[in-house]
């Protein structure tokens, strides 16, 4: 296996472009809307477009999330022989509002059921067992930082990705983490947050101590990707799209640039692939695309 993504797995309802939100008690209509998935699917499937062999390491139960996650895996040749199974709802639902260039989010995630091996915990078993040359992960928990201890004591590689809640909710755990890891995957304001800084410069230059390889995701203008304190601006791959939805962008770049270096790639030939990968995800509705529920638990 040359890639593990550990996470969780959410259906997404997307609503199209909103000139503005609702006021209370106000009703908006948008002609574009979707069904789709997202959350460690997304960089699982776009390592797998890449041509890595791709796992996921999740739960995955019995609810409408479940059922897509698990017929788009199929589609796009993700392995779940890593995820566990659960009766029940398990994955999480996202309310995607797009609006003004960016996009807002309500969201749920369901309680684990009882007696499920909690998630950190199956994904160290799934590293002893598996040992994948790459596994893919957010700082989301404190026991994440045991996690890459075994990975690194495994020889599995670490790619550790962030958003700004977990800056928030674990910041000093998540240093801790890009110390561990072998490529850490900000973005601007993300590394702005975690360093302290406006200076984008200076963040890179503390940053990029903390791991051999950053990489920083800046959506239109490419990324910054960071060997050893050697930065290049990578503007290649890029592609010029209409933006329809910013939602897994990310997370698409960065399992398209692992993919890559799995394959043999440079570090700045995997994030070329990277910001080719994001640049097609904008221009989707949902992380995943338009998912059809035709035939999906007898659901049309």
């Amino acid at each position: 296996m040359e890639l593990i993504s550990f996470g969780s797995v959410f259906l997404e309802i997307v609503f199209g472009h909103l000139n503005q939100l609702p006021e209370p008690g106000e009703e908006i209509f948008t002609d574009a809307f979707a069904f789709s998935c997202g959350g460690a699917l997304t960089p699982a499937v776009a390592a797998s477009r890449a041509g890595a062999n791709a796992g996921l390491a999740t739960l995955l139960g019995d609810d409408l999330g479940s059922r897509l996650a698990i017929e788009h895996s199929q589609r796009e040749g993700v392995d779940l022989s890593n995820a566990q199974r659960v009766d029940g709802p398990i994955t999480g639902i996202s309310a995607v509002l797009n609006f003004n260039g960016d996009r807002a989010f309500i969201s749920h995630m369901p309680p684990a059921p009882t007696g499920v091996v909690p998630p950190v915990e199956h994904w160290q078993e799934t590293l002893r067992r598996v040992r994948p040359a790459w596994c893919y992960v957010h700082p989301n928990h404190p026991q994440i930082v045991g996690l890459l201890e075994a990975a690194r004591a495994l020889g599995t590689r670490v790619a550790l990705d962030v958003n700004v809640g977990e800056i928030s909710d674990f910041g000093e755990g998540v240093v801790r983490c890009a110390r561990l890891a072998d490529v850490f995957l900000p973005n601007e304001e993300e590394l702005r947050r975690l360093t302290r800084t406006e200076d984008l410069r200076k963040a890179i230059g503390l940053a990029s101590s903390w791991c051999p390889w950053l990489v920083v995701k800046r959506g239109s203008a490419g990324a910054i990707a960071v060997d050893h304190g050697q930065a290049t601006d990578v503007t290649d791959g890029l592609k010029d799209v209409v933006v329809k939805d910013r939602t897994g962008a990310g997370d698409a770049f960065a399992g398209a640039m692992i993919g890559t270096i799995a394959k043999g790639a440079s570090l700045v030939e995997a994030v070329v692939a990277g910001n080719t990968a994001g640049s097609e995800a904008v221009a989707r509705l949902g992380a995943a695309g338009i998912l059809s529920l035709s035939g999906i638990g007898g659901m049309c």
